[in-house]
């Protein structure tokens, strides 16, 4: 395994665990959870998917290539966090592990009528904070540089430009380790879910 890729010398994080429980601003409860297995539920958001707002190729188009995309995402040295509304699958980031690089591929999917609510910030934490605790500390991302909305976003969580030569906008981040502060701050998270499902 070599490393070529860059990362940041910084640690980013930490990032809270799902399961995250919330609620969008107009009323919409949406849990963010550990990929469960619930193969026909991820297929039906891709069926549902915006063929214009595929990006490098991805999603793939039509059930049988969805289905065989899907098996390489949900293998072996992968790690996957899904978004739920009212029991249906609204979003998806998967971490794929790299040997040839050593760390893992980012990629985060929202429905488009779910984009806007926050969904692709928590879907991005969990699977950040999924990946700690499965011992991953390095991620990267490639990101049309058009893409300034996923841009912005994945800075703000942490990641780098490591290359902005092409048409992609290349990024990584290096994650913390688990911690105390780490398990406070997931504490902190789901109190204040619950106080705004309360409140």
């Amino acid at each position: 395994m070599t490393d070529t890729r860059p990362y940041p010398d910084t640690v980013a994080g930490p990032f809270p665990t799902p399961p995250i429980l919330f609620e969008t601003l107009d009323g919409e409860t949406i849990s963010v959870e550990v990929f469960d297995g619930d193969r026909d539920g991820l297929v039906s958001m891709y069926l549902d998917f915006d063929p214009s707002e595929r990006a490098q190729g991805i999603p793939p188009v039509g059930e049988d290539h969805i289905r065989d995309w899907l098996d390489k995402l949900i293998g072996e040295d992968c790690f996957n966090v899904i978004a739920r509304h009212d029991d249906v699958v609204v979003g998806h980031a998967t971490l794929v592990g790299d040997e040839q690089e050593g760390g893992y591929e980012l990629a985060i999917f929202v429905l488009h009528e779910y984009q806007g609510k926050g969904i692709g910030t928590r879907l991005l934490e969990g699977v950040l904070g999924h990946g700690i605790d499965q011992g991953v500390e390095k991620v990267w991302l490639t990101v049309e540089r058009w893409n300034r909305p996923a841009i912005k976003l994945y800075r703000k969580v942490g990641f780098e430009t490591t290359n902005a030569q092409s048409f992609e906008h290349e990024m990584s981040i290096r994650l913390a380790r688990p911690t105390e502060e780490a398990e406070q701050l997931q504490e902190a998270v789901e109190t204040e879910d619950q106080t705004e499902r309360t409140g």
